[in-house]
């Protein structure tokens, strides 16, 4: 057996599971750690021949990981190794190590809560931090702590540094730590990569750079399967002739033979390029390679809480992703890695890839915890679900009938968290299942859980179901056919009522709208590529489709570049409307709405039946009910704002003048007798002193006859009108014998008065009780500012003399006097004599 750099600490990891029943092991990819632990650990006594069970993100891995265990015990997997993942599984009844994936876990988890005659699970590169991967373990925790008799050991593999942090999660545990085995890799960086740059010119010529320079097999990460594909044909074309290059393509959706290729060594005298997504980042080793060419961007799911959708997004990848790409090129000599972007850029990049908790649809999870019967806060976490998406999920499980109004599952909703499927899919199934559809039903979820099986030739779902019952069929049509067959086989066979006519084509758009009801769409023109969403957001055809003959359509596939108002559709089927009066009833709303027609300057009063945000039908409403009168009175005042009432400067000075005495209190003692007067506080509370009030407003000119003066007065109780003239009086008399009107909109209130009117006045005048200065604007004979203070005594001994020498030669005929402080305020040109 070859020694791999994980044999050295295998000794204090047996020691530390001996001692703790939670251990978490650090070690850089291509340790061993995933081909050496488990079968390390088969023979420990405290194991007492329970099994093992261990978890990978990925299917392509787990099934990996099961053929070398059992390779290297000389068996075939299926016997002491098997492996569970979806759509396929290899155990046997002498299996003692099963390899899954992380949602067989969760599932498993969910029918035996305790696990029995399981000793250990493993958590193999946890560092990826999925989603299952966190539910998972969250729930192994829980049960272990509640149901479990004998303990059950837990190990966290990781291949990052977060070791003290994960340990702190599982209460102190040991951290064994292995420092792996790296030759030196040198880095080739490219030229700054620009935004909105395409990927592939750049992949191919370091590629081909690499193949002239370096020797050895080739690992190129690429963001998804259609640069793999475009980049695969560049270099087919490029390559035409050598014989002694082998092209590799790897990634999930490939059948196994072609997995195999790309994993196992190349033939003697070839070598390989393997074009990669990032499964090959660490889960996976790949046999030969000494050259890694990476275009450091990863495709990854993000979730759009605003759409209630989730979509793939290129991104950046993270510092700590990047080192582990070019690791790969180090495992058995000194390798190079070519990365396509610059040493500056490479600094800006996050030194972390975040959890998908974090930032994924939590549907699942809500569903799969309510089966659990605990919420959130009732598990431990690394990072908790962020409790707003939590709410949409179960918003969401709430609309597909799963949860009760109280939150808990309903029989439906357990029905749904036994399929292995999103729960729109599993409701979908269990819909189509109760009318006689299950067949169709099973097609479609099958289709909407694998990639789309058709490229090019429009949106149309119907395409794609046609193309399931045609011939033999591509590899990815072969998978949906038997994601199909495995979910026929898991849906029950009682049937409530089916439908007369199962062949008919309109039920395919149907069952799409059991799973998507918020993507039901209705188009906004005759003929025109616009729709619109019941989810009230917009989406159009990028180009002419057939589909677009359609007014409904039920949408199953869209997104959007970032910045687009409008999602694409890339997926859909057309709706019969018709269908909203029998099995899609239960989406229908009645609402009575009260509103003002906008060109009319009306109230009109009718009952929408709608699907979401879309109109159904609308039928006048000839008496109109008071409540939903005043609510839609109020809600227009709301949408244009305050100023649809007859306001006047008088008014909204009075509003200032409050403000100002309000503030004052709060900012000295931290309350006030004075309400809040603001627009935001009135608009806040309309209920309460306009809507008395709106008794005979039945049109927008009949807000203008409203005495808003005297509504406004009844928000201030008495004595507080009269402390509101003495505090914050309208006008200031000054030395002149003037009356001058003070500003309040500004902070702090302006006093604008000619200067020669305040002749005689030592210091600027107060307010608010002497809390207050105010700002004063000294004006010229002209009414134009010289000079704005809050200082007159400073302005007066430092400043007058000057501002005097230019107002003397631009207005002599006025009094300038030499001190202005004894001299007698004018508001003419001269005093009085």
């Amino acid at each position: 057996m070859i020694a791999l750099p994980i044999d050295a600490v295998l000794p204090e990891l047996r020691g530390a599971l001996v001692a703790r029943d939670e251990v978490v092991l650090e070690a850089p990819p291509g340790a061993g750690k995933t081909t050496r632990v488990p079968l390390a650990l088969l023979d420990e006594p405290w194991l007492a021949g329970q099994s093992i069970l261990m978890l990978e993100p990925r299917r392509l891995a787990a099934r990996a990981a099961a053929e070398r265990l059992a390779s290297e015990l000389g068996e075939k997997v299926g016997e002491t190794v098997g492996y569970r993942i979806r759509l396929d599984s290899k155990v046997g009844p002498r299996t003692r190590i099963e390899v899954v994936t992380e949602g067989i876990l969760a599932r498993r988890l969910q029918d035996d809560p305790a696990l029995e005659g399981v000793g250990l699970v493993i958590f193999d590169e946890f560092h990826e931090r999925s989603l299952d991967a966190d539910l998972a373990l969250a729930l192994t925790l829980n049960g272990r702590e509640l149901l479990r008799d004998t303990p059950l050991k837990v190990l966290l593999m990781s291949a990052t540094l977060e070791g003290e942090r994960l340990a702190a999660l599982l209460g102190d545990a040991p951290v064994v730590r292995s420092e792996g085995r790296m030759f030196p890799v040198d880095t080739v960086w490219g030229a700054p990569f620009q935004p909105g740059e395409a990927i592939e010119p750049r992949a191919v010529q370091a590629v081909s750079q690499a193949l002239a320079e370096q020797p050895g097999s080739l690992l190129v990460f690429l963001p998804g399967q259609a640069e793999i594909r475009r980049v695969e044909e560049r270099l087919a074309e490029q390559l035409d002739g050598r014989a002694d290059v082998l092209l590799c393509p790897l990634h999930g959706e490939l059948d196994l033979a072609a997995q195999r290729a790309a994993i196992e060594p190349a033939p003697a005298g070839k070598r390989k390029v393997v074009l990669a997504t990032n499964i090959a980042e660490t889960s996976l080793t790949i046999d030969g390679v000494r050259v890694v060419v990476d275009a450091g961007l990863a495709r990854v799911p993000r979730f759009d809480p605003g759409s209630g959708m989730t979509r793939l997004a290129t991104q950046r990848i993270s510092r700590a992703s990047a080192t582990q790409r070019a690791g790969r090129a180090g495992r058995l000599e000194p390798g190079v890695c070519y990365r396509l972007w610059s040493q500056a850029q490479h600094e800006q990049l996050a030194a972390h890839d975040s959890a998908e908790i974090l930032q994924a649809d939590l549907a699942g999870l809500a569903l799969q915890l309510a089966r659990w019967g605990v919420k959130p806060d009732d598990l431990l976490w690394l990072d908790p679900p962020p409790a707003a998406a939590h709410a949409q999920a179960c918003d969401l499980l709430t609309r597909l009938g799963a949860l009760d109004g109280r939150g808990v599952l309903t029989a439906h909703g357990q029905a749904m968290s036994l399929l292995p499927a999103h729960p729109r899919i599993a409701h979908l199934l269990l819909r189509g299942k109760a009318l006689g559809l299950g067949e169709l039903a099973c097609e479609v979820a099958a289709l909407l859980g694998e990639r789309d099986i058709q490229r090019g030739g429009g949106a149309d779902l119907h395409n794609r179901i046609d193309l399931l019952h045609a011939g033999r069929g591509s590899g990815s049509v072969q998978r949906v056919r038997q994601l199909a067959r495995q979910f026929r086989g898991l849906l029950p066979r009682a049937v409530d009522e089916a439908v007369a006519d199962p062949g008919h084509p309109r039920w395919l758009g149907a069952l799409l709208a059991f799973a998507y009801p918020d993507r039901i769409a209705r188009q906004r023109r005759a003929g025109g590529a616009d729709y619109r969403l019941a989810n009230g957001r917009a989406a159009q055809f990028a180009e002419a489709d057939a589909l677009m003959k359609h007014e409904w359509l039920v949408i199953a596939d869209l997104g959007s570049r970032q910045g687009q108002r409008e999602e694409r559709i890339y997926l859909a089927v057309d709706l019969d409307p018709a269908l909203f009066d029998s099995v899609l009833a239960e989406q229908v709303t009645v609402r009575d709405e009260l509103d003002w027609d906008e060109r009319e300057g009306v109230l009109r009063a009718e009952r929408q039946r709608r699907v979401g945000e879309l109109v159904l039908s609308r039928e006048p409403l000839p008496a109109l009910d008071e409540e939903a009168r005043s609510r839609a009175l109020l809600g227009l005042v709301r949408r244009k704002g305050l100023e649809l009432l007859p306001w006047t400067p008088y008014l909204r000075q009075w509003q200032a003048r409050i403000a100002l005495l309000r503030r004052l209190d709060l900012a000295e003692k931290g309350a006030s007798d004075w309400p809040d007067v603001s627009d935001a506080a009135l608009l806040a509370s309309l209920e309460d002193w306009l809507l008395p009030w709106l008794g005979k407003v039945s049109r927008i000119s009949h807000f203008a006859a409203l005495d808003l003066a005297g509504i406004l007065a009844g928000l201030l109780p008495w004595p507080l009108p009269q402390r509101l003239d003495e505090l914050a009086p309208t006008h200031l008399a000054v030395p002149s014998g003037s009356r001058i009107a003070i500003d309040y909109a500004e902070e702090p209130p302006v006093l604008a008065v000619r200067l020669q009117e305040l002749f005689g006045l030592a210091e600027t005048p107060r307010i608010a009780g002497g809390r207050q200065i105010v700002k004063l604007h000294l004006l010229s004979p002209a009414r134009r500012p010289v000079q704005v203070t809050q200082d007159l005594a400073s302005f007066w001994a430092n400043t007058y003399a000057e501002v005097k020498k230019d107002l003397k030669g631009r207005y002599p005929k006025h009094y300038w006097p030499d001190d202005p402080l004894v001299a007698e305020p004018t508001s003419r040109a001269k005093p009085r004599r």
